[in-house]
């Protein structure tokens, strides 16, 4: 989720935690938890594109370094924090929970984590996206409220508790949403006859309501969206794998790396003389737009005998056109 998210969330465990022992300094240390996963993002300075992508979301997204961290950084705020009258076992649990609940929030998106490192398994339940005014703004509510009383007050607790509640109540009900919007994708499918091997489902964008998936078939990636004000049956887009563009960069073992992590969900384009490696399964940056690009695509650059892949950049100046179409596209086709 976004740091805001993962802000807010820390803070209300640390709340939770140490609330009534320490006051806002509970929220203070719970946000700087809920914060330090995210810290693997700067692997992207220091290494290549597919190793970053490697990194993101690894160890320190684990119950292994929420275990083996928390005593560390409970240990430097007990030393920084002598005057609270709190022992390094208490700063201890709040930091195991607020590195803990960070990595578990971000399972319910579409990347997921490796929350059993160094198993390989990513967990990702994709019923939420990394932005989502609905889970944020009303937990951010009343974690203000929250924070406006003081420590000993009960309706401190209670704001907080109600926070807690709210947020992890939609976060449940997004998968309640994710199930039917699956099933209204697979009925559709059946419906016109189409054949696929696999089916891939996610929220589009900032919302639960309009969904996106993805459909394998034998030559082509189907892809179509549902919002629950739908009258009309999905339409699918059929997308050329064009895998057979690879040719022999298929065995490179960077072009591997990337397969296995889009999981085989993946097209190649190609354009002014370069191939690119598109990841499918977070869609297209607009869902309204068939010609979109997509969120996530590669440019696969030939070096030193084997391959670099680049992110291509988003375009912010797009931004307000992809809200702009995405709403008109939620309200139904």
């Amino acid at each position: 989720m976004d740091s805001l998210t993962q802000i807010v969330l820390g803070a209300a465990v640390g709340e939770a935690v140490l609330g009534r022992k320490v006051g806002n300094k509970a929220m203070l240390y719970g946000a700087i938890a809920g914060t330090i996963p995210d810290l693997d993002a700067l692997a992207s300075n220091f290494t290549d594109t597919i190793t970053a992508i490697e990194i993101h979301r690894g160890f320190t997204h684990s119950i292994v370094f929420a275990v083996l961290a928390a005593p560390v950084f409970g240990w430097l705020i007990s030393k920084i924090e002598r005057k609270s009258g709190v022992g390094w076992k208490d700063w201890s649990r709040l930091m195991f929970w607020g590195l803990f609940t960070h990595p578990l929030l971000d399972s319910f998106t579409t990347w997921g984590t490796q929350l059993f490192w160094p198993l390989d398994i990513r967990l990702a339940f994709k019923s939420i996206f990394v932005i989502d005014p609905l889970y944020t703004l009303p937990f951010l509510v009343f974690l203000v409220l929250a924070m406006r009383r003081k420590k000993e007050d009960p309706k401190r607790a209670k704001f907080n508790r109600l926070g807690l509640i709210v947020s992890t109540t939609y976060l449940l009900l997004t998968l309640v949403l994710k199930f039917f919007a699956h099933q209204q994708f697979v009925e559709d499918l059946e419906r016109q006859g189409i054949f696929y091997s696999r089916l891939d489902t996610r929220p589009t964008p900032l919302n639960t309501i309009l969904w996106a998936a993805n459909a394998e078939a034998e030559n082509d990636f189907l892809i179509g969206y549902y919002s629950f004000f739908d009258e009309e049956i999905v339409r699918f887009e059929a997308v050329p794998k064009n895998h057979h563009y690879l040719g022999s960069l298929k065995n490179d073992k960077n072009v591997q790396r990337l397969i296995e992590i889009s999981k085989g969900w993946y097209t190649i384009s190609e354009k002014d003389g370069f191939l690119y490696f598109n990841d499918l399964r977070f869609g297209k940056l607009n869902p309204s737009d068939e010609g979109s690009n997509f969120a996530f695509s590669y440019k696969l650059i030939p070096e030193d005998g084997t391959i670099r892949a680049e992110e291509e950049p988003k375009r912010p100046g797009d931004a307000s056109q992809i809200l702009k179409d995405l709403w008109q596209r939620i309200k139904g086709n």
